[in-house]
């Protein structure tokens, strides 16, 4: 398996984000907070593909670019990410479809890595939702997993087996109907998701975190930027989990004010802190006995939601809006 390491000068640029903190020089910050990491873990962004489309907001470029698309991987490259995984609504969402396979091309070119996050089918109950995700796993499967895929050198792998990353929506899909399909394919896939329902949780390799406030819930001021959530994720891969594939969670921030369903949920950035500390915990829980092959930061683009690092991070003094 090739190997992606994310070693201290990854640490080092992630750092250089915090752009402009009061009080608080940018070597002061390295001296203070780079720490090794080991070699082993893959850094992965989330990646939105979908701008440009007339239902997402304009931020200044379209995702159909392939000049956009290459300049954010080799951006993406210099931070330490070593992948992008990519939201994927199959059939769907036409526009995406087209934008993942430039988003498979570029990065097989570019020497990166991609993988798709399948975004469930909201469908009323469990029999068309379930339908849906096998058609459009297998739609997957045949146009992006080939070995003559375009693109199919630079899909992410976990021992040789493809990653698929899930993000849960209508909770209507019969997951382990759907694992015993895909368990027929050659190399079979390796599923991960947030925490499954109770009944799917033999469908699943791995768990991911996601940004959450914590047991607090989200305050108004973002001040509650999930701590204890991440805490309890990793203890629990330890224990409930610890047969499980361990993806780590990092955030900057959150803000959908912005988002068309937006909710007027917030997590601060913090000058920084948020982030930094994020990162601190992956490295925390990342032990021999419990190791953390992936971590994954979300997002990298995503715009709409305020969790974007692409642009840097929010100055200090600044709301939490001013990230994107």
């Amino acid at each position: 398996m090739k190997a992606y390491p994310y070693r201290t000068p990854a640490v080092i640029a992630f750092l250089l984000l915090f752009q402009g903190c009061a009080h608080m020089s940018r070597d002061r910050i390295l001296r203070q907070n780079v720490t090794a990491i080991k070699d082993e873990t893959r850094v992965l962004a989330v990646y939105e593909p979908w701008f440009g489309h007339p239902s997402h907001i304009s931020v200044g470029y379209s995702s159909s670019d392939p000049a956009v698309v290459e300049r954010q991987i080799e951006q993406a490259k210099t931070l330490g990410i070593s992948g992008f995984v990519a939201d994927w609504y199959g059939s769907r969402e036409p526009l995406l479809d087209r934008n993942y396979a430039l988003l498979a091309r570029t990065s097989a070119a570019k020497d990166f890595q991609l993988a798709m996050m399948y975004d469930e089918s909201a469908g009323e109950n469990g029999e068309p939702a379930t339908e849906q995700t096998l058609v459009e796993f297998e739609q997957f499967h045949r146009t992006y997993l080939q070995a003559d895929s375009p693109g199919r050198s630079a899909y992410l792998t976990y021992n040789g087996h493809p990653v698929i990353f899930i993000f849960p929506k209508g909770g209507h899909t019969d997951w382990n109907r759907v694992h015993a399909e895909v368990s027929s394919w050659n190399p079979t896939p390796v599923l991960i998701s947030e925490y499954p329902q109770a009944e799917f949780g033999g469908a699943f390799d791995g768990l991911y975190a996601w940004i959450n406030p914590g047991n607090k819930g989200w305050a108004a001021d973002g001040s509650n930027w999930g701590d204890d959530y991440l805490r309890e994720f990793y203890r629990k891969m330890e224990t409930q989990y610890s047969g499980k594939i361990t993806v780590g969670g990092a955030w900057a921030g959150f803000d959908d004010s912005k988002a068309s369903w937006g909710l007027n949920r917030h997590i601060a950035q913090r000058c920084g802190e948020t982030f930094k500390q994020t990162l601190q915990l992956s490295r925390e829980y990342d032990t021999a006995e419990h190791p953390v092959p992936f971590l994954l930061i979300a997002t990298w683009n995503d715009y709409e939601e305020g969790s974007a690092i692409e642009r840097g991070l929010a100055k200090c003094g600044s709301t939490v809006r001013s990230s994107s």
